[in-house]
């Protein structure tokens, strides 16, 4: 399914754009929900970054820009956006690195569909974001949102929904707009086990473990409003689909009364699967199928999160684990040394002290 342009720039269009270059921003969200199938989530700051950068350009220019405007832009120009953002907006690497991914992506659809130069934005460099480490949450605290998730909600309905979520993303591994994408028919007819559709439309299957199956099954018996074959399970107060800022902050109303600092996310909650998986001994590549990473190497900053048990796995499992120098070393006694005559290669006879510059003594061992 084509996801839709973002609902805030439906119900708000911008008016800080000429006519013909509003349009064009519609029809790049549009074609990035329908053909590349990016997430909700993805379009939304997409749409961020593009209002950031009309509204600067609006005051850069002095007038509404056009897409003749952005054609006739120097890299100079993107370069003093980006320094206002970094100075008036006070956002980091990672967030301007975004941005201009943003605006090259919007540039490239227009140098496609409506002929505009797009050699400015190309030739302008930006931060190269480090890659963050995931801030896993202790197993005590990850439990506690489980288990007190609706605790600050009157309705028992919603208690039962927000729990539900938090245990998909915990107990899981879900991303939010995954968990929110659910329906019915998932949830019914999984039979332990959970058909999820990630990003790029691939599906992968999940366990559901029976806490998790249980806290899905109570929602959906007190969930009051019917929902339609194909529409997402999860619901708002009014019944539509459950936005997933509702569930930030229910996320954020929750950690501040369980006194949890402000790395207590939803998303944190997905870090806080894989790393305690990994913790409790479980290998990368199933955690990358169930996280649903395309590749390893997007799993294996978890490695950086768990040293040592990543050091513990190595010495109980590599074959020189169990052994030490001859002369000692820091390790543990091991059964075997180093040593050890059974572990001496044959020895090789030392080279002559009359040889000089000839070829060297050949290796018997």
């Amino acid at each position: 399914m084509a996801r839709s342009v973002p609902a805030s720039l439906a119900a708000a269009p911008l008016v800080i754009a000429a006519p013909d270059l509003m349009a064009a921003v519609a029809g790049w969200l549009s074609r990035l929900g329908g053909e590349r199938r990016l997430s909700a989530n993805t379009l939304e700051a997409y749409e961020r970054d593009v209002r950031h950068w009309l509204s600067f350009l609006a005051d850069h220019l002095g007038g509404a820009p056009s897409i003749k405007d952005l054609g006739d832009l120097r890299p100079a120009d993107i370069r003093a956006f980006l320094a206002r953002r970094r100075q008036a907006d006070g956002v980091g690497d990672r967030t301007m690195a975004r941005a201009l991914a943003s605006l090259r992506s919007f540039a490239g659809y227009l140098e496609r569909h409506h002929g505009v130069n797009g050699a400015a934005m190309r030739a302008v460099s930006g931060p190269r974001a480090k890659p963050g480490l995931p801030k896993a949450l202790p197993v005590a605290d990850a439990l506690r949102l489980a288990d007190d998730a609706g605790m600050l909600e009157d309705e028992p309905w919603v208690a039962a929904r927000d729990g539900a979520v938090l245990m998909l993303l915990y107990g899981a591994g879900l991303r939010i707009g995954e968990a929110l994408a659910l329906t019915d028919d998932d949830l019914a007819g999984s039979g332990g086990v959970l058909r999820v559709t990630g990003k790029g439309g691939k599906t992968r299957l999940v366990p559901l473990l029976p806490a998790v199956a249980a806290a899905v099954a109570d929602y959906r018996r007190q969930r009051p409003f019917p929902v339609e074959p194909g529409e997402p399970a999860f619901r708002g107060v009014k019944g539509g689909p459950l936005s997933p800022r509702i569930v930030q902050r229910a996320m954020e109303r929750l950690r501040g009364a369980l006194g949890l600092p402000e790395t207590a996310t939803p998303h944190a909650l997905r870090h806080s699967f894989a790393t305690h998986l990994l913790s409790a001994g479980g290998d990368l590549r199933t955690i990358q199928e169930l996280l649903g990473h395309a590749s390893l190497s997007t799993t294996q900053v978890y490695t950086a999160v768990e040293p040592a048990r990543l050091l513990e796995v190595y010495r109980r499992a590599h074959p020189l684990a169990g052994l030490v120098p001859a002369n000692g070393g820091d390790a543990s006694p091991p059964a075997r040394s180093l040593a050890d005559k059974s572990l001496k290669r044959k020895a090789v006879p030392p080279a002559s002290t009359k040889e000089k510059g000839g070829a060297r003594p050949r290796r018997t061992g």
